[in-house]
């Protein structure tokens, strides 16, 4: 899978769609007995690969919940990692909230986000 992220788009999404994914899109998921809802965390940061219609094409979002938790919703086609099989040989895009730790949150940061955005959520970093 390719790993091309356009940061012109995921920043002006990110100002579009300050408390909810690209496009409005909400997803809630109870995990491990806790609630994980994109209509009521905060957007940290984004992530994406190509646009909807390629079937390769993957989008994450980072959010961080009211309690100081962290999650990711992700979001994909049929040829990404948020696949899902829905019959023999055929497979459809999917969609998923996976919990973060502090330390995940912050090495997705690390990978997805310029220096700018990451201390915007974790603070200054030291040199």
């Amino acid at each position: 899978m390719q790993s091309n992220v356009n940061h012109d788009i995921i920043k002006a999404n990110k100002k579009k769609n300050a408390n909810h994914g690209e496009g409005g899109k909400k997803m809630k998921k109870i995990i491990n007995g806790k609630l994980y809802d994109t209509s009521t965390a905060t957007l940290m940061g984004s992530a994406g690969y190509s646009y909807p219609g390629d079937f390769s094409h993957w989008r994450e979002e980072l959010y961080r919940k009211k309690t100081g938790e962290f999650f990711l919703y992700g979001e994909g086609g049929p040829m990404s990692k948020y696949s899902r099989k829905i019959g023999q040989n055929e497979w459809s895009g999917g969609e998923k909230i996976h919990p973060l730790t502090l330390k995940e949150a912050q090495e997705w940061a690390e990978e997805h986000l310029d220096v700018e955005e990451y201390e915007q959520v974790f603070g200054a970093v030291e040199e």
